[in-house]
């Protein structure tokens, strides 16, 4: 059973780093990338924490080595963060314009990889019980994230999704923020909830 745990994981995590780069190389051959806008989307931060994530509990798995406390952590992190994108970018985002525009690739950093990591978490229970306290630790990288698009929003005027535009009003973005933060907190303090339940064992 572990074997098959660190094969579907290792397979997920080079899906997602082979959208990535098509995505990269496709945007590149039709206009000049910056990468702090390329890689500013959430969606591609949260798609290479979760690849490499995945890479290394799939390594371990194959190895026979259990997930250390830190990487037990980061791996609820992971699942927290691709799940939100997916969330988002199905109830917000999907079929508006941007974005990334290979269908494909579209489709695996914003379905399959968050749908994947949402199985992953709830049926293989290769983890132990990861205390709540840990929340604000899985809640600060997002909350960073936040500020530091604010912050480009108002000087640079440059946001990775609309919702988060300056010029919508600053009343506006609060509340999208607001609701952001909100819905990191649930999905992450259900992750770690979860992770005192087992279904598959390795």
């Amino acid at each position: 059973m572990r074997t098959i745990f660190a094969l579907l994981r290792l397979a997920i995590a080079v899906l997602s780093i082979i959208a990535i780069v098509s995505t990269f190389l496709s945007t590149a051959a039709r206009t000049t990338i910056n990468p702090f806008n390329f890689f500013g989307y959430f969606t591609m931060q949260s798609n290479i924490f979760t690849a490499v994530v995945l890479l290394i509990v799939g390594l371990a798995g194959l190895a026979r080595r259990r997930k250390s406390k830190g990487l037990e952590l980061a791996h609820a992190a992971a699942t927290t963060y691709i799940v939100i994108v997916g969330v988002v970018y199905n109830t917000l985002l999907a079929g508006l314009p941007g974005g990334v525009d290979d269908p494909w690739a579209n489709t695996v950093l914003h379905v399959v990889v968050p749908l994947y990591a949402a199985i992953d978490w709830l049926l293989f229970g290769d983890r132990g019980k990861i205390p709540f306290t840990r929340l604000g630790l899985i809640l600060a990288y997002p909350i960073l994230w936040i500020v530091v698009v604010l912050i480009r929003g108002a000087t640079d005027g440059w946001v990775p999704y609309p919702f988060l535009d300056p010029a919508n009003g600053y009343v506006t973005v609060a509340v999208y923020c607001i609701a952001i933060a909100a819905a990191f907190a649930v999905v992450g303090w259900l992750v770690l909830w979860y992770s005192r339940i087992r279904i598959l064992k390795p």
